[in-house]
């Protein structure tokens, strides 16, 4: 990943839009300690993190509990 301080993103924003367009990653950095804060990605790969869920193996996996399983309070909370 490139990482341009924000004046620069400033002066040459389509060019840096172009490179995102062709499908590479941009971070801004800010500051005197030039700190990367912000990063610049092509749309699908934001699509994609945005409908990553918690729980990503729901629908791959299957749990099933036997009737005669039985777990106590006490036995829950002391594991």
């Amino acid at each position: 990943m490139k990482t341009v301080p924000v004046a620069e993103v400033q002066s040459n924003l389509s060019a840096l839009l172009r490179e995102v367009e062709s499908g590479n990653e941009i971070g801004i950095s800010f500051g005197s300690m030039r700190q990367t804060i912000a990063v610049i990605v092509p749309i699908a790969e934001y699509k994609r993190i945005k409908e990553r869920k918690l729980g990503s193996l729901a629908g791959k996996v299957n749990v099933e509990f036997r009737d005669d399983w039985k777990m106590s309070d006490e036995e829950f909370l002391n594991t």
